[in-house]
């Protein structure tokens, strides 16, 4: 506890909270956002989807199990959502020094410091949050020793380019062939495929995949404006007048969405959490669903041939669409969510359905 640095968190309005270090100590800027989880740290702070973003959970106490072992499984991380950290920083209300777990091998301060990622506590994140929830989302900085930078949105910039795959990578063996285009996937994606029993063949964002042989098409998630992913959307628009299956998430359900011809927004605030509900159109059905997004679909804009797959309960906004005739479909949230719910899992069946059945 002795030698501990102060720092402070500036928002853009000149709104300044501070805080205590127990990170890597440097001044950064991003997009402050909050996300409503209990638990999963190592998976939000892995997920491709934050990067840019000073993230602000509201659960008070984070750091009490630690950091699991990187253990690897066909190719990726068994316990992590990427290769490293994404996310710019972390500011939460209590640290926990002391950590306990039985697949923890450091503590969460440690391994900030090892990935160069600040960290602050001591700092009323319910108050935070509030002003969020009220101003919408802000961007903000971190400043050591009075060290101030210029303040810096993600979403002017095409931060897709950045957490995506260099290279084509594939994965497993299976019966079906799927194009995963690496938008910022998270390895949850590529492991509910794989127990599926599919090759994955991923690549990066502006990959021309559309003269592969396949059986589907995945669109994964990743971070900042869909309208920053100008090639992307070029190849999906030539997929669609095919009828091979397309499945999308977040990113992937907006992406589809523009390329089908609808429009996106960015929303006050965006949805991250692990407890967003949904519900299907026509259904009395409520699934508890994990999101990380900060733009949305307009519904109004969706061609005649396209209809919304699933709503958000709390805001009216859409959370998936899917095609009328063809097998094409879409979540907004995240069904492979690590480290929960699992209630929309189902819709990978329904993706390898879908190739089943163009199969026969």
């Amino acid at each position: 506890m002795q030698n501990l640095k102060k720092a402070r968190l500036v928002l853009q309005d000149g709104t300044v909270y501070e805080g205590t270090s127990f990170g890597y100590e440097k001044s950064v800027s991003g997009e402050v956002v909050f996300y409503t989880a209990m638990t999963g740290y190592p998976e939000s702070l892995t997920d491709p989807s934050y990067k840019g973003q000073i993230l602000v959970p509201t659960y008070p106490m984070i750091g009490n199990y630690g950091v699991p072992v990187d253990d690897e499984e066909n190719g990726v991380s068994k316990f992590f959502e990427s290769d490293k950290i994404h996310c710019t920083a972390i500011i939460i209300s209590d640290y926990s020094f002391a950590y306990s777990h039985w697949n923890s091998q450091k503590s969460l301060g440690q391994w900030l410091k090892e990935q160069q990622v600040p960290g602050l506590f001591g700092i009323d994140t319910r108050a935070l949050t509030k002003k969020l929830r009220e101003h919408g989302a802000m961007l903000g900085r971190i400043e050591f020793d009075n060290i101030s930078i210029p303040f810096y949105d993600p979403n002017e910039h095409n931060i897709v380019a950045e957490v995506s795959t260099k290279e084509v990578v594939e994965y497993g063996h299976g019966k079906y062939k799927v194009i995963l285009v690496d938008c910022g996937v998270k390895y949850n994606i590529i492991r509910c495929l794989l127990k599926r029993d599919v090759t994955i063949k991923r690549v990066p964002w502006d990959y021309d995949f559309t003269q592969e042989e396949c059986d589907g098409y995945f669109l994964s998630n990743g971070p900042g404006d869909p309208a920053k992913c100008d090639i992307t959307i070029k190849h999906i628009k030539k997929i669609l007048t095919g009828d091979r299956p397309i499945m999308g998430i977040c990113l992937g359900n907006q992406l589809m969405a523009r390329a089908a011809g609808a429009v996106t927004y960015k929303l006050k605030y965006g949805h991250r959490s692990h407890n967003q509900p949904v519900m299907q159109p026509g259904s009395n059905r409520c699934y508890i669903t994990s999101q990380n997004h900060g733009f949305a679909i307009d519904d109004k804009t969706l061609p005649i041939d396209w209809e919304p797959l699933f709503v958000n309960v709390n805001d009216g906004t859409n959370e998936g669409i899917r095609h009328k005739t063809k097998p094409f479909f879409s979540a907004q949230f995240h069904p492979e969510a690590s480290s929960g719910p699992v209630d929309t899992e189902y819709l990978f069946d329904k993706f390898i359905e879908n190739m089943e059945k163009g199969n026969k």
